[in-house]
């Protein structure tokens, strides 16, 4: 254990940070180099006495040392593994089909390569050529195929048991390992096998890329030839072969089988395209997947990148003598950099790579990280635009049904679209006379904008495409999301719940729609809540907690914010944050209404976990203020918790959490509601300290940050309420608090949180880390050296208030006395 120094006073001489007799400290124990990709060492509180022998008015169970970090062994770096290795059997494209259209023979199937993927090559064809689409030269669409095989099937359920056998092995190993850290971080080294689904609904569909190429030819009938070729795929990244970097690759091969129509072309695309090299592409944790897909920062996680470079010089005998897991020199480290610069991405949400076609090197970016849901690229601002526009411009009112119109008859269409797909209704989005590419469009962002990065079990029953012919079929799936370009499926409201029109803009609710009947849970409700029970229509009466005009439900709020932000040109990666937030809010409102009338839910799980008084704080779910208002939003709530508990997303979600559950670092504690409560409530100093200190004992590890992390989105405030604990009046929540941000601002996504953390809680956190007990009269902190220092830049709310700070007088009661300009 590492011994505890008294502080010396700070005086004219070592006023600044960089000459502090504490820095040499700070410097040789944590090594900023980007060769760290697996997170910093661990550094855990203390409990040791704290510096200058002081005495807090508030005993605290936690006493965390800011003195000297205890030289503590490194952790061994954990090795980064690949997404899609080299060595890996699992191909890029499964099949290539061309198919063409004959004016007597009609949709005519001309090759599949490698071979056949279907018996019924007639319905193939009749998918890869959509309505009209002889009167475009161009229109890409999406379908989807499932495709069983025995084979695959026994094999998935192979691997499955595997990973059920490994598990159970490192479990034992983890009680075996009695709490030394060094063996528990050897037995998680290896848990890449973790990520992989467990609780899927079936064999991965094949995910279909077409494209559609008329040529004007008076040789033929109609004057115009038209041929067709699609792309079939597991990756649900396909629209990496329609990008318009320079010209799309699935463009490119077929104006080459327009030249030469044989089998050749097909394999010489198919070589190509599975040629592509992604073995630098780093497989991230769910947890880091989640940090990376709420934020915008271009360069998180760039060390997985790097390292994963260092790996492969490693590999190839660049430095043989070396252990893989040790860092490499700086010398080294230095030269591998300028080596490989080209190869770190810009943009660490896209990995970029090439495919070489016809000695053309085509770019391509593969998206780092995928949410369940997330097939393709598509614009949920333009989905949203599409019809909200019409609706602000004249509403109209819809047909009332408690499921779909939430806040009444005026509920906002989206608002409507986001209930019926919760509630698996059957919809339905037309394009007449619009490419079907169009339409497919609208289906997948549908999709992923009701999924959140949270529930699945959507797209596995959608048709991004699809026509009269296969009504039959459509029919006969519960709950699908279909795309069409016909018209007479607006004559046939038998077809279908929700028609939504995109040319025009409009919903309609079906006049056949099957009605929604009381359940247990609204009747029990009624019971314990007869004010805010709501009618059969879905609204809430009114009373004088629920005036006429309000809000209840929040969902008009919640539009008028998402449409100001695309007003304001925030972009698909904030768009898409408050989307998950919404759904996120309302999977623990349904926990707490399935709690509140049922007793329990499978929708939290480690709920006794969480109130069992770890580390001093209890409580679990969602935040109210207080009881009426949480009586009132579960009220507004019923209709659409009930309509969504019955069906396949619902039971698809008990799964994933219980996985999740399984694989989260701290399951003894809810991370995410006592950040609420800090973001939330008005906390007395005695309730907010047992949080701070709470947080800062169980927070130390990497992944354990990373969990933290995910509460913190930077969309709610980062590190904010977090860093507010440094201005608490017990001295020892001052550097629990500071403790927990050091380990933060080390960790390769937190020092991205830390850099738009506000200057004045970076003063407070370098003061205290300074001079804990605030006994010097001048602070002198140069905060752009010390983020320079730091390799983090100054993002901070005041970043234009000068980078030099002095703040004066101690602290008391967390405010500091004065703070101005140096």
């Amino acid at each position: 254990m590492a011994s505890t120094l008294p502080l010396r006073p700070s005086t004219a001489g070592n006023a600044s940070i960089s000459g502090h007799a504490r820095q040499s400290s700070f410097n040789s124990t944590v090594s900023r180099s980007a060769s760290n990709a697996s997170g910093p060492p661990r550094i855990p509180p203390k409990s040791v006495a704290r510096r200058g022998g002081s005495s807090s008015s508030v005993q605290s169970p936690i006493s965390p040392s800011l003195g000297p970090l205890s030289r503590k062994r490194p952790r061994k770096m954990r090795k980064v593994k690949s997404q899609y290795p080299m060595e890996s059997t699992e191909r890029h494209v499964e099949y290539i089909l061309v198919a063409s259209f004959d004016i007597d023979m009609g949709p005519t199937m001309e090759h599949q390569y490698p071979g056949a993927i279907s018996g019924d090559e007639t319905m193939l064809a009749e998918l890869m050529l959509p309505d009209q689409a002889h009167v475009r030269s161009e229109d890409w669409t999406m379908f989807f195929l499932h495709k069983d095989t025995s084979e695959e099937e026994e094999l998935r359920e192979e691997r499955r048991l595997e990973r059920l056998q490994r598990r159970e092995e490192r479990q034992k190993a983890r009680e075996a390992a009695n709490g030394d850290e060094q063996k528990l971080e050897e037995i998680e080294e290896d848990t890449a096998d973790e990520d992989e689904d467990d609780g899927g609904e079936g064999p991965p569909l094949i995910y279909v890329l077409n494209l559609v190429n008329t040529k004007q030819d008076n040789n033929y009938k109609r004057g115009a030839m038209v041929k067709t070729m699609a792309i079939c795929t597991r990756h649900p990244f396909l629209h990496i072969y329609k990008a318009k970097e320079l010209k799309p690759l699935l463009l490119l091969a077929l104006e080459e089988y327009f030249k030469s129509p044989f089998l050749e072309t097909l394999e010489q695309l198919y070589n190509a395209v599975n040629a592509m090299d992604l073995s630098l592409m780093p497989r991230l944790s769910p947890l880091e997947r989640q940090i990376l897909l709420a934020s915008d920062g271009k360069d998180l996680f760039i060390e997985k990148f790097d390292q994963m470079i260092q790996q492969k010089m490693l590999e190839e005998n660049t430095n043989p003598g070396e252990p893989l897991g040790d860092s490499p020199t700086k010398q080294t480290f230095d030269s591998s950099r300028h080596q490989h610069q080209k190869q770190l991405p810009r943009d660490t949400h896209e990995y970029e790579t090439r495919v070489m076609y016809n000695s053309i090197p085509i770019p391509i970016k593969i998206p780092t990280a995928i949410s369940p849901e997330t097939v393709g690229d598509f614009s949920t601002i333009k989905l949203i635009q599409t019809f909200a526009t019409p609706h602000l411009q004249s509403p109209q009112p819809f047909m009332l049904h408690p499921h779909l119109t939430t806040s009444g008859a005026y509920t906002h269409p989206i608002i409507v679209l986001l209930n019926a797909i919760l509630t698996q209704k059957r919809i339905i989005f037309l394009g007449f006379n619009r490419p079907s590419g169009e339409v497919a469009e609208a289906v997948l962002a549908a999709c992923a904008l009701v999924s959140g990065t949270l529930l699945r079990g959507f797209t596995r029953h959608a048709f991004p495409y699809t026509d009269l012919t296969k009504i039959e079929n459509l029919l006969n799936v519960p709950g699908f999301i279909a795309g069409v370009t016909n018209p007479a499926f607006a004559n046939h409201p038998e077809w279908w719940d929700l028609l939504c029109d995109i040319p025009t803009g409009r919903m309609k609710i079906s006049s056949r729609i099957e009605p929604a009947l009381p359940t247990e849970g609204l009747l029990f409700f009624q019971q314990q809540h007869p004010s805010f029970a709501p009618s059969s229509t879905g609204a809430l009466p009114p009373s004088s907690s629920n005036p006429p005009g309000s809000d209840p439900v929040g969902d008009n709020a919640f539009m008028d914010r998402i449409l100001r932000s695309i007003s304001a040109r925030h972009g698909e990666i904030a768009l898409r944050s408050k989307w998950r937030d919404y759904i996120l809010k309302f999977v623990r409102l349904a926990a707490a209404f399935e709690e509140a009338v049922y007793g329990a839910s499978a929708l939290f799980i480690g709920a006794a976990e969480a109130d069992g008084g770890a580390y001093g704080v209890s409580g679990h779910g969602y935040v109210w203020p207080d009881d009426t208002t949480r009586a009132r939003e579960l009220g507004a709530h019923v209709w659409r918790i009930e309509g969504w508990r019955n069906t396949r997303s619902y039971y698809a979600f008990i799964q994933d959490i219980a996985v999740l559950f399984s694989r989260r670092p701290i399951r003894n504690m809810d991370i995410t509601h006592q950040v609420d409560r800090l973001r939330a409530l008005k906390l007395t100093h005695e309730e907010s300290a047992k949080i701070y200190l709470a947080l800062s004992q169980a927070i130390n590890s990497y992944d354990e940050i990373c969990q933290l992390l995910t509460a913190t989105p930077e969309n709610h405030g980062g590190l904010f309420h977090l860093s507010l604990g440094l201005f608490h009046p017990d001295v020892v929540v001052r550097e629990a608090t500071a403790e927990l941000l050091y380990r933060i601002k080390e960790h390769e996504a937190g020092r991205h949180f830390w850099a738009g953390l506000g200057r004045f809680a970076k003063v407070a956190f370098w003061r205290i880390w300074r001079d804990p007990e605030g006994k010097s009269d001048v602070a002198e902190i140069n905060l752009a050296e010390q983020d320079r220092r730091d390799g983090v830049s100054s993002t901070g709310s005041n970043q234009s208030q000068g980078n030099g700070w002095r703040a004066r007088g101690p602290l008391t009661n967390g405010v500091v006395g004065s703070t101005r300009l140096s």
